[in-house]
């Protein structure tokens, strides 16, 4: 059974930063790509980052709006993958969701992240 647990949400204030952490299990985790995702209130769900498999280079990708300030990692000994939030700003609020691209695709629950003076 694939299970993704997110964690490490929170309130922060503009200019702050937060990293959040997706534990993996039920899947060999070093060879499945790794997504991070967010939805804002009245928004589609968009892709934040992603990671390919070590074995595959690592390839990271990040949205135009997050390049330069966020940065996607994983450690395949300890089956997690985080994302590092720099800089942050009040439109980065939102529920981030970790993806694992298995065969059928699986989801975490989401962590909240909210931006706020």
């Amino acid at each position: 059974q694939v299970l993704l647990v997110e964690s490490g949400g929170g309130l922060v204030q503009p200019g702050g930063s937060l990293r959040l952490s997706c534990a993996a299990s039920g899947f060999t985790f070093s060879s499945v790509t790794m997504r991070w995702y967010r939805q804002a209130p009245g928004n589609e769900r968009e892709l934040v980052a992603a990671i390919s498999t070590t074995g595959t280079g690592g390839t990271t990708t990040y949205a135009d709006s997050v390049k330069g300030r966020f940065t996607i990692s994983r450690d395949n000994a300890k089956n997690t993958v985080y994302l590092q939030m720099n800089s942050l700003k009040p439109e980065d609020t939102a529920v981030y969701y970790c993806y694992a691209r298995t065969p059928s695709g699986s989801w975490g629950q989401g962590t909240q992240v909210t931006v706020s003076s």
